[in-house]
């Protein structure tokens, strides 16, 4: 999922800006959430040095009264703990966009603040834009599986699911990979077809693990313990299956 910042000292600025993103995000199905929309680019500057790596999409205002930060130096400092995210800056000061090139921050766009009907279409572009550059990018880097959580279209990589399960409801099944968890109605049965068995396999009638995901099988209490600790059940008709599968896997990898 893409994390959409926004950082913006004018108060009634930001709340335009927030609803344009939040309602295009939501009208588009969009596999992205606003993450933190501020006046304090240090408020943004800690968020993103706690979250790790990612690949966000930062709306900066370049004109911040802040005694230290002005939005190309946040955009500096974002770089370095998000070399990849994408840097929209959005000001009243059209003269100020060569400095992008100056402080080497490789902004997205620049959005000048003279109608507000045009920065909403410009952020519509933006948002857009990101959107079909990561699908593709996730095309690009191997298989992903698509569904629809709530009101949101995601795309999550195959390398990114350990396993799926289901509990008390047999329709709502509940996606755990490596960074979240996702809830979403569907039935294993139906992704069971669904998903390339050269990496999934359903193990148990409550759960369809990730081949490459699992640390270790005891086949004994037929439980498998998957690389995050996370256990899953095997079920008896399915253990020599599963043993099968994982033989076949580390002669292949050999």
């Amino acid at each position: 999922m893409i994390e959409v910042f926004i950082c913006e000292d004018e108060d009634n600025q930001r709340a335009e800006i927030v609803k344009y993103v939040e309602s295009y995000i939501m009208i588009e199905e969009f596999d992205m959430q606003l993450a933190l929309a501020t006046g304090d680019p240090e408020e943004l500057l800690a968020y993103v040095q706690l979250s790790g790596e990612g690949m966000g999409l930062y709306f900066l205002d370049v004109d911040l009264k802040h005694a230290h930060l002005d939005g190309l130096s946040l955009a500096q400092q974002i770089r370095e703990y998000d070399p990849r995210g994408f840097i929209v800056f959005i000001t009243t000061h059209a003269e100020l966009s060569y400095l992008t090139f100056t402080y080497k921050v490789e902004a997205m766009d620049y959005i000048i603040k003279d109608d507000f009907d045009k920065v909403r279409n410009r952020i519509f572009d933006c948002l857009k834009s990101v959107e079909e550059r990561v699908s593709r990018e996730r095309k690009d880097v191997g298989k992903f599986f698509t569904f629809r959580s709530g009101e949101k279209v995601v795309h999550e990589l195959y390398d990114d699911i350990l396993f799926l399960e289901t509990t008390g409801n047999a329709r709502r099944v509940t996606l755990h990979g490596k960074e979240r968890q996702l809830e979403f109605y569907g039935s294993l049965k139906d992704l069971d077809e669904q998903f390339d068995e050269d990496y999934f396999f359903r193990t148990h009638k409550s759960f369809i693990v990730n081949l490459d995901r699992i640390k270790v099988v005891d086949f004994k209490t037929r439980t498998i313990t998957m690389v995050n600790g996370a256990e899953c059940l095997v079920s008896m008709r399915k253990v020599k299956e599963l043993k099968e599968r994982i033989s076949q896997r580390k002669e292949s990898e050999a």
